[in-house]
């Protein structure tokens, strides 16, 4: 699923019918219960997003397959910051399955 962005501006007013389904949606509240909690752990191991993005980044010339960026590009906006994410986490598995040996 990919993300779309809208402009208020280009948001059509709602109809009638509009109004009358949404007055219909339930508002029963969400079921979290599948949802494991997080714990102390999780948190003390995380990691704000920001702090990974304001790494040095070098900028370099890279061949990749026309339909492999084709396939980011469909992504939307940020599709070279997902293919470097994409990267680290491959970097970061073999780092680990390494150090496992």
């Amino acid at each position: 699923m990919s993300l779309v962005k809208i402009k208020r501006a280009e948001l059509k007013p709602l109809t009638k019918a509009d109004r009358s389904r949404l007055r219909r949606v339930s508002e029963k509240p969400i079921d979290y219960s599948d949802i494991p909690e997080l714990s102390d752990d999780w948190f003390e191991r995380a990691e704000r997003a920001a702090n990974a993005a304001s790494q040095s980044k070098s900028q370099i010339a890279l061949r990749l397959d026309d339909d492999v960026i084709a396939w980011f590009r469909t992504q939307g906006a940020g599709y070279q910051t997902r293919m470097n994410a994409i990267l680290r986490s491959y970097m970061e598995s073999a780092t680990i399955l390494r150090r496992a040996r």
